[in-house]
């Protein structure tokens, strides 16, 4: 019977320690700890108005916005452009687009 020399392993590299190691835990993709406090105002905004008109929540900000920056309320204009964009990237855009060709 022959017998075979085997050279101990690193214990490191053991199976067995790998198994039971601790495992860092990733941060979770929606983690928003480091944003912005008046990004997370509009979100919340956004998600209450949302709450309140449904799908067609986009539309009604965009008219707020509107009906704010005719009156030349402008903070609440901007307000309901950003609540808008939050909903809606394209009709955010519009909007956006609309309020910078009445500027010029």
């Amino acid at each position: 019977m022959s017998v075979f020399f085997a050279a101990a392993r690193s214990v490191a590299a053991s199976p067995v320690a790998r198994v039971l190691a601790r495992r860092a835990v990733p941060s979770a993709a929606n983690d928003t700890h480091d944003a912005d406090a008046g990004q997370q105002e509009v979100l919340h905004a956004a998600l209450r108005h949302f709450a309140v008109h449904g799908l067609g929540a986009a539309q009604v900000a965009y008219a707020h916005a509107e009906r704010a920056r005719q009156i030349g309320d402008h903070p609440a204009g901007d307000r309901w452009a950003a609540i808008c964009r939050t909903l809606d990237k394209r009709l955010g855009a519009e909007l956006a687009k609309q309020y910078l060709a009445r500027r010029t």
